[in-house]
């Protein structure tokens, strides 16, 4: 690890840069891991859109809780260091989720 401040992306618009500079350590690491929620969350939103609607008649997979779409997806939310499954699907607009329970360590 360097000693030196490191330099941001060039893209990143001054302002921001500026905000930055000005947070604690502890701030820093709070933004990073909402920042890299919120990338996950709009990629999977990107991705939902892109998927075709699936037919009423595919075959729904057998863990799959009868108010949940067979279209949805599973992904891995972080919380508190603890890893947990969760159903995603999109209903318009939204993006709604349900916990299916926690990530094994062994997986």
């Amino acid at each position: 690890m360097s000693y030196e401040s490191p330099t941001p992306p060039t893209n990143l618009p001054t302002e921001i840069v500026t905000a930055l500079n000005e947070f604690t350590p502890d701030r820093l690491q709070d933004v990073a891991m909402y920042a890299e929620e919120l990338a996950e969350h709009k990629e999977r939103e990107v991705r939902l859109e892109e998927e075709p609607d699936q037919d009423e008649g595919e075959e729904r997979p057998d863990d799959l809780p009868d108010d949940v779409p067979a279209k949805a997806t599973i992904t891995i939310k972080e919380i508190n260091d603890n890893r947990y499954y969760y159903w995603q699907w999109r209903e318009g607009e939204k993006v709604t989720s349900k916990y299916k329970g926690p990530v094994n360590a062994d997986e």
